[in-house]
């Protein structure tokens, strides 16, 4: 599947690649649908550079600037450009991917990812995740803030260590009313 870097998104023009990627995946939006239904994709899709770096490196897609193809090596730069701790996070990505989640930007509540079991508009994300390095602290407010945020919008907050090159460890907040 073609697609297009214009500035830091990816766009797949294909509709009938759109379709695909969205149904098998959930990757991207589509380009004015808010909140997309599987069988209302006829516009093309906007990929973030973390989904098509993830898709470049699964062969699944093939992403061009001005008619030059873009490699992976060049795709991770530019990834590497865009997001603070790219690697980590990439890490945490592919993780719940390749596990079967769909993950999304969790920016509208405060964190790193919004993670799915089965697809937005299908489920809510039932977690909500955010990257840390193994040598970062976090305080105890830090903690119930974290907590108070994934309790209001009734998900549970993940903390993700990745350490090496494969491996994440999770821990999970829960509240408990007493």
């Amino acid at each position: 599947m073609k697609s297009e870097l214009i500035d830091n998104r990816i766009v797949v023009w294909n509709i009938k690649d759109s379709q695909k990627l969205f149904m098998n995946g959930y990757y991207g939006k589509p380009i004015g649908i808010p909140k997309p239904k599987l069988n209302e994709i006829n516009v093309p899709l906007i990929l973030d550079l973390m989904e098509g770096y993830y898709l470049l490196q699964k062969s699944i897609i093939s992403i061009y600037k001005v008619k030059k193809k873009i490699t992976e090596t060049e795709m991770l730069e530019i990834c590497r450009n865009e997001y603070h701790n790219f690697d980590k996070k990439f890490l945490v990505y592919k993780n719940f991917r390749d596990k079967g989640y769909i993950i999304n930007p969790g920016i509208k509540f405060g964190c790193d990812f919004a993670v799915y079991q089965k697809g937005p508009g299908i489920d809510h994300a039932p977690y909500l995740v955010q990257v840390y390095n193994t040598t970062d602290s976090i305080s105890s407010t830090g903690v119930v803030l974290a907590g108070r945020l994934a309790t209001t919008v009734r998900k549970q907050f993940i903390l993700a260590i990745p350490h090496g090159k494969d491996d994440v460890n999770y821990l999970a907040l829960d509240w408990w009313k007493a």
